[in-house]
């Protein structure tokens, strides 16, 4: 059955999200390169498959097949003048998994960046960049997602621009950023301060955090300086399962349902409302995760040494020099 992010938060108990979309399709016959948001055309019963086993697995939360649905990506395949179109389709097939399902579930509608670089490194204006998502979130809208979720962004100004765009369509949102370079996104974000690019806007997200980036000790430690900041934000977490390692053609992704379990509770302890998986993550691991949520014992925050202990090493630890917060002591203690 359908439901809503704001009805959901307000049980105040942890939400499960759910997990990867395209290494997911790449399982089910995805070539690389194509992108997955045409089969929300093409093969609809593809995507629709996958939102049924994610909420079969647990799902509170399913994220609509759009990640790469704007304007910019599509005109890559020759498919920008389909992108309304894609969306809105791709909306609906998350609806219609989440109005057969006994659960109550929430449809995002996920959007993610542009490619683009804005000026002045590239060409890209942020009038252009609020237009690319409006086209994208417009036709989430039409085709009944519950809110925008803008994920995987590196820059403020991106976040920024998203966000604009789902307040102009008047859809609610959240944020996620990576944080895969040494701690922060590619653009130099720190977990502590991404808060800050939707602070001056007349409309506040209903989450924020991270996702993808590398591995869940990573993502653990995100949530800490990203809870650290600002008491009683609703902080999301949707981490990678484990690290990916390249083994011929083939991308395999080292986390086990069992650390997806592990990295679930600790992601709790740290303060995380939402909790997903991101690339790698498959339904087992989303159900493995589901029993964690329901299983849990509330314990205090996590220090750095035990989550590395429970997790694993951290796949990209910040710089020595200059490192701040909670990274930076633990790298400065270990080296």
């Amino acid at each position: 059955m359908r439901s809503s992010l704001e009805k959901l938060l307000k049980k105040n108990i942890p939400l499960l999200a759910d997990g990867a979309t395209g290494t997911s399709f790449m399982s089910m016959g995805l070539e690389p390169g194509f992108p997955p948001d045409l089969w929300n055309v093409s093969h609809p019963e593809k995507p629709s498959s996958l939102h049924r086993s994610f909420a079969e697995a647990g799902s509170d939360i399913i994220l609509t097949n759009t990640f790469g649905a704007n304007r910019p990506r599509l005109k890559l395949h020759n498919a920008e003048s389909e992108t309304y179109a894609i969306n809105k389709a791709g909306a609906k097939i998350a609806g219609r998994v989440a109005e057969n399902s006994k659960r109550e579930i929430v449809v995002g509608g996920s959007v993610g960046p542009t490619g683009e670089l804005f000026e002045p490194m590239g060409e890209l204006t942020m009038k252009d960049c609020i237009g690319y998502f409006e086209e994208q979130i417009q036709g989430l809208k039409d085709g009944g997602a519950d809110l925008a979720w803008i994920e995987t962004m590196s820059s403020t100004e991106e976040i920024e621009a998203a966000a604009r765009a789902a307040i102009n369509v008047g859809i609610p949102y959240v944020f996620t950023a990576s944080f895969d370079t040494a701690g922060r996104t590619m653009m130099g974000i720190k977990p502590s301060k991404i808060h800050e690019a939707t602070a001056h806007l007349t409309i506040s997200p209903l989450a924020y955090g991270a996702n993808c980036g590398v591995g869940a000790s990573d993502m653990v430690l995100s949530i800490l300086e990203m809870t650290s900041e600002i008491l009683g934000a609703v902080i999301i977490g949707k981490a990678n399962c484990g690290i990916p390692v390249v083994k011929g053609k083939e991308t395999i992704y080292s986390g086990t349902p069992e650390l997806m379990a592990e990295y679930t509770s600790l992601a709790i302890n740290a303060g995380a409302k939402i909790i997903g998986g991101c690339c790698g993550t498959a339904p087992e691991h989303i159900s493995y995760m589901r029993n964690a949520i329901d299983t849990h014992v509330a314990s205090i925050r996590p220090s750095m040494e035990q989550v590395i202990e429970k997790l694993g090493s951290l796949a990209s630890p910040p710089a020595k020099e200059g490192a701040k917060g909670l990274r930076g002591k633990r790298n400065r203690g270990s080296r």
